[in-house]
């Protein structure tokens, strides 16, 4: 039996918010059989558990948003493509504050910390979301087209092409491929950072985003180059980050899924509404299990090697 996944013992971090620049703590626990992964505002006089699902999602404006009730949880996307990457089914996520640390702009602190805490199989079997015909959803047209497409695929691949009109983006890969079969996503993906431009910073503070935001968390381009003085991480790190962050948008429909993920420019809104679009067609997806873990897809069958 393929089982399910939660981590060993609990792990924690402290960091501060990409949007809110809020000091956060994060605790990191085990959480048991079909339990998902649950995040909890334990700083609200009564602590709320906001479980991940497609339709817990209530604000795709610059990252990911889930909400329960008035209590919400900003950026979960990176922590949630390194439970993605990692194969884990059930975490709780305590949290003191709305936003998820960004810690250093990628997903790679998070999977230190998970595989750190350890990876412990569960007795239950682990439940993927198997694509049976493509669903795609598309928004605008001609030079502001963006579209995101699930196909039928006995695994997990991804590849997703951007389209940024700029010389540091123009001189590295505009496209990225990610396979979970024969790739290592702590290797390929986990490191890719966040990136934005100082163009619109100004504009993003004025609305009370980013203020958290700086090089050590991110990369930030003038309107010519890369400011970073370590440079890029890959070359193809803006697409492979696109990736990373499609990881996460679309593991909050709160199992693995069995998938070939194509996109072109788009983003948390459009990952989302995938999402939906495919939960909306019943016909489009089954639930499977695997008795026997030769039968499962690569990729899957073995919790995934450290660093």
């Amino acid at each position: 039996m393929l089982q399910q996944r939660t981590i060993k013992t609990l792990t924690r971090s402290v960091g501060v918010g990409l949007h809110s620049g809020q000091r956060v703590e994060l605790t990191l626990r085990p959480a048991a059989p079909d339990t998902g992964i649950v995040f909890r505002r334990v700083d609200l006089p009564e602590p709320v558990d906001i479980p991940v699902s497609a339709e817990a999602v209530v604000d795709t404006r610059m990252a990911s948003t889930i909400g329960r009730g008035g209590a919400k949880v900003h950026t979960v996307e990176h922590l949630m493509s390194a439970c993605a990457g990692l194969g884990l089914d059930n975490l709780y996520v305590d949290i003191t504050a709305e936003e998820v640390p960004i810690l250093d702009g990628s997903s790679a602190s998070f999977v230190f910390l998970l595989q750190s805490a350890g990876v412990e199989l569960q007795n239950a079997p682990r439940r993927f979301i198997r694509v049976k015909r493509a669903v795609e959803v598309r928004e605008g047209e001609g030079r502001n087209l963006k579209w995101a497409r699930l196909a039928p695929y006995h695994g997990y691949k991804l590849h997703f092409e951007i389209d940024f009109a700029h010389p540091a983006v123009d001189s590295t890969e505009q496209s990225a491929e990610f396979d979970l079969g024969s790739g290592n996503y702590a290797r390929d993906i986990a490191r890719a950072r966040t990136f934005g431009f100082t163009k619109d910073v100004e504009m993003l503070r004025a609305n009370g985003l980013a203020l958290g935001g700086g090089l050590d968390n991110a990369i930030v381009m003038d309107d010519y180059k890369v400011l970073n003085t370590d440079g890029l991480r890959y070359d193809a790190e803006f697409a492979r980050h696109k990736i990373l962050d499609a990881m996460g948008d679309l593991y909050l429909i709160g199992h693995p899924l069995l998938a070939a993920y194509t996109a072109f420019r788009s983003g948390h809104a459009l990952n989302n509404q995938l999402l939906r679009a495919l939960l909306a067609q019943q016909d489009a997806w089954e639930f499977v299990s695997f008795e026997r873990e030769r039968e499962a897809p690569q990729g899957f069958a073995s919790p995934v090697a450290a660093w």
